[in-house]
């Protein structure tokens, strides 16, 4: 799996782009501020429908239009694909794969499968827990097509949920159409749940093998999945929870506010850990990603390293650098003594100023 080239117009500050990579490691160099992250954000866009670093489409377009659009070629065991991506200021962004519009986002997830790797993940382990669910969430969503439409529908029904008990401050009438949601949040939360644990059984076999020889044999990693509520008592929790819920006008109860802990041996290092440890953590956990994917697709992802190598030591470096031989990578970086130091190979080069990308090679 490997994307050949990519397309933007109005993207961020690329008014029109467009580059062809190859299948091996691609370099986007230049200073701060160029644009070197936006390429990596529009492939991840393109690939799972959301941007690592902004909730709303409105920011990806370039200031003073009005939509944007992302075209990327890809070759996936032999066979092409074309992912064009119609973004809009005011309006649901449309998708098309193959020239064949999409009506559910979640058609999209699967085609291409990207692992993301940016200087905030180094803080990933000691960062609140929303970060640990929105790094759960979307990885499982690029495997698990099950797991996206149970998300997407528990989502929902959360966000129903909590405008209902703001309303019940004017109608403490509507209280008991508040079942009709528990319900809901019932069947879908228990699916959430389910799917987690699973990701999380898996992620943890290959990410403990991976720390240990991070950490020279001297740390053993574990990761505990720790749900705010078990599946099977969703009901109960809704119901002992109710009337704090209306007290406080939102859900305290469900998996979305479930949280992963990490233990290195024995020691929880969310609370207890050092900042080597945690990064050291959070990278292992980027390595076990990739293994983890290529385990269930029997394929390789496509990893994006925004900037990282300069936010790891040498010997972090080395590993991460190891991992990825037989992977496509797009790597940006400010310059390409960190790359010469290291004799690492590079196939394509790409120099990025001010909105221009030039191939060097």
């Amino acid at each position: 799996m490997y994307i050949e080239s990519i397309e933007l117009k109005n993207y961020r500050n690329y008014e029109e782009l467009h580059i062809d990579l190859n299948q091996g490691t691609n370099i986007l160099y230049g200073d701060n501020a160029q644009g070197k992250t936006n390429v990596l954000e529009s492939i991840y866009v393109c690939c799972t429908t959301k941007s690592h670093r902004s909730s709303k489409d409105k920011e990806l377009i370039q200031f003073g239009e009005l939509e944007s659009h992302i075209k990327m070629q890809i070759r996936k065991n032999n066979v092409p694909y074309r992912i064009d991506m119609h973004l809009k200021k005011n309006k649901t962004k449309g998708i098309a794969i193959n020239g064949i519009p999409i009506r559910k986002a979640s058609e999209l997830f699967g085609i291409v499968n990207v692992v993301f790797f940016s200087p905030e993940d180094l803080n990933l382990i000691k960062n609140g827990p929303a970060e640990r669910r929105r790094f759960v969430d979307l990885e499982l969503c690029q495997l698990n097509k099950l797991y996206v439409h149970a998300l997407v529908q528990y989502n929902k029904v959360v966000l129903q949920r909590n405008k209902l008990l703001k309303e019940l401050s004017f109608r403490p009438e509507y209280e008991e159409t508040l079942d009709i949601w528990d319900m809901q949040m019932v069947q879908y939360g228990a699916e959430v749940i389910k799917y987690r644990k699973e990701f999380i059984d898996q992620l943890s076999q290959i990410v403990t093998v991976i720390h240990s020889q991070l950490s020279g044999n001297r740390e053993n990693l574990t990761i505990a999945y720790e749900p705010n509520v078990q599946a099977d008592d969703i009901e109960n929790g809704l119901r002992r929870s109710r009337q704090q819920d209306i007290r406080q006008k939102t859900t305290l109860t469900g998996p979305h506010r479930d949280d992963i802990c990490f233990y290195v041996n024995g020691i929880d290092i969310r609370k207890f850990g050092s900042q080597g440890q945690q990064r050291t953590t959070a990278l292992s956990l980027k390595l076990a990603e990739i293994e983890l994917v290529k385990n269930i697709i029997n394929d390789y992802p496509v990893l994006l390293l925004d900037d990282v190598l300069s936010e790891l030591d040498g010997n972090r470096q080395n590993h991460l650098l190891n991992e990825i031989k037989h992977i496509q990578t797009i790597i940006t970086c400010t310059g390409l003594d960190e790359f010469v130091n290291h004799r690492f190979p590079i196939d394509k080069i790409f120099k990025v100023v001010d909105g221009s990308v030039i191939s060097e090679n």
